[in-house]
């Protein structure tokens, strides 16, 4: 395909449709997204997008189902999950996203809370449990992938001549309902409009620099809002290149085919890269070569090809807290994480580290354009921008109660700002939990010191009536690859010295290391890999709660 030409970005004010019609019509010929099927890379124009769009929109218009109706799309990331959202769009409906990791009762549930009236179907882990799910008079739609059983194929839904009008929407028009992951209960329902996920798009685009010769890599789950606001809507306001990748086992090889200039992780997954490349070169001898001045560069810019980053103008870390330690290690290579802040209920969009300043390791950084931050007198984080929801679906009274009288979001978040104007999260209001001597204990500063260790993958600080906090936490790869002995004796030293920096009553007991890995799929894990508390402290209470000798304790399941 031929190379992009530089053209009039959209109006701010322009909608996802608006954007498809630009481009649509400027550049149809210029490729806009990548994807891999059977270690084959397929492209797609913006003319073979749009187009393909616009049958769909005609075959769901065909459905005639009411304005407004809900339709669901439950897939991993690929073309078709952009092709569907933009059609369910086009058709005047709302679309409603569910993780691909959801288990049959999340599913259950959004489908029914939400009335959902059809769903696309695309990759999932267990597509026959998860179809299951689905009740038998809601219409199922099968992007064309193996192993999907529905009412319609992908073939038959874009067979449908295409639409020829280009559909109008308002502002103020509901886009889409996005289901939060469940960290503290049953999912709730997020109603954005076609204007507040715009303006996180343009904000989005503006504040990152994006243009049409950028590509970004969607592999984090497009039923989050942050994938969905920096990779589609970016995406189509900036006219850019979207990469998908095949599965987790061909994400290595399709990082380095997209050599994304914008690529954007969760800790777990910077982590894990971290403990790749020490299993190639370890710590020692990576200090030593980073001290040579002609092999120091040619060792960051081989670690950076390594992983497929030599393109990379900007690399970012969200979802939850980054390890300073991490942070700072992987600047080292030359590679700086710009870590943000955002929710589902205020688009992603609250603050970010750009451009990165290394004496702010460990802040979220400070407020994108257009968006209002102040703290309450309990040090809650406000938000305000254009971004803000516009409420929790059917639940008025929820969404009453996440409003200030003047319009911020309360997102129970608390924070510190300091003379730079650069925020720093110091826990979860409703993490914080009171020991039997009747204080405080915030967990996430403690979970932030443990998890400096390497030998830790996963924590959670708790104890709620306990005398003294404990945690409970998952050993990495590097942990488990070494005798019991050894990394007791680590984990000791650790607990010492996390001890030794807070006051008595944070002081912890006890690291208790839990066998089983905290995942998905045993549902301690959201979608989005953050640690469902309630649940873990639920599944393990007579752990938490048993009294041991030892500082260190090895629980086996």
């Amino acid at each position: 395909m031929p190379e992009k030409s530089v053209v009039p970005q959209p109006d701010s004010s322009n909608n996802l449709l608006a954007c498809l019609y630009h481009w649509e019509q400027h550049t149809p010929d210029s490729l806009f997204m990548v994807q891999p099927v059977d270690g084959h890379y397929h492209t797609y124009s913006w003319a073979t997008v749009a187009t393909t769009v616009r049958s769909l929109a005609q075959q769901l218009i065909d459905m005639n189902y009411e304005p407004g109706s809900r339709v669901a799309i439950l897939s991993k990331n690929c073309a078709e999950w952009l092709m569907a959202d933009l059609a369910i769009m086009m058709a005047g409906y709302v679309s409603v996203p569910i993780f691909s990791t959801a288990g049959t009762d999340t599913i259950e549930y959004v489908l029914k809370h939400a009335e959902v009236k059809l769903v696309f179907v695309g990759k999932l882990d267990e597509t026959e449990k998860q179809l299951s799910a689905i009740a038998d008079d809601i219409t199922t739609v099968a992007f064309p992938y193996p192993n999907i059983t529905a009412d319609y194929n992908w073939e038959q839904f874009t067979a449908a001549v295409p639409l020829k009008s280009n559909t109008q929407v308002e502002p103020d028009a509901l886009m889409t309902i996005i289901y939060t992951s469940g960290s503290t209960g049953s999912p709730k329902g997020v109603m954005h409009t076609y204007g507040s996920m715009a303006w996180a798009g343009n904000q989005g685009m503006t504040d990152l620099h994006l243009g049409t010769q950028d590509r970004l890599l969607s592999y984090l789950p497009l039923a989050h809002i942050t994938e969905r606001v920096l990779v589609e809507m970016t995406g189509f306001k900036a006219g850019l290149t979207i990469h998908f990748i095949e599965s987790l086992e061909t994400f290595q090889r399709d990082v380095q085919h997209c050599e994304p200039t914008l690529f954007v992780s969760v800790p777990r997954l910077w982590s894990k890269f971290q403990l790749g490349i020490l299993h190639k070169l370890p710590q020692a001898k990576l200090n030593l070569l980073l001290k040579i001045p002609l092999v120091n560069t040619l060792i960051k810019k081989k670690i950076r090809a390594g992983l497929g980053l030599s393109k990379a103008k900007l690399c970012a870390s969200g979802s939850a807290p980054l390890a300073p330690v991490i942070t700072a290690w992987f600047a080292r290579l030359g590679i700086n994480i710009s870590e943000g802040w955002g929710m589902t209920e205020n688009a992603a969009l609250g603050t970010a580290s750009l451009p990165f300043n290394a004496d702010k390791i460990g802040s979220i950084g400070r407020p994108w354009g257009g968006v209002s931050l102040r703290l309450s007198e309990q040090q809650e984080l406000l938000t305000k921008s254009p971004g803000n929801m516009q409420g929790y679906y059917l639940d008025p009274e929820r969404t009453a109660e996440a409003f200030t009288e003047d319009g911020y979001l309360r997102t129970g978040d608390k924070a510190a700002v300091d003379n730079d104007g650069y925020y720093f999260i110091t826990g979860r209001i409703k993490e914080i939990f009171k020991t039997a001597k009747g204080k405080y204990v915030t967990p996430a500063p403690i979970e932030a010191l443990l998890m400096e260790d390497n030998h830790i993958e996963q924590v959670c600080v708790t104890g709620a009536g306990l005398p003294h906090p404990v945690a409970l936490l998952v050993l990495s790869e590097e942990g488990q690859a070494q005798s019991a002995d050894a990394v007791t004796a680590s984990l000791r030293d650790t607990l010492k010295k996390v001890n030794a920096n807070l006051e008595s009553h944070q002081r912890l007991g006890h690291l208790i290391v839990i066998s089983e890995p905290w995942t998905i799929e045993n549902e301690l894990l959201t979608p989005t890999l953050k640690v469902k508390r309630h649940v873990l402290e639920k599944r393990f209470s007579e752990v938490i709660e048993q009294d041991y000798s030892d500082p260190i304790v090895w629980h086996e399941r």
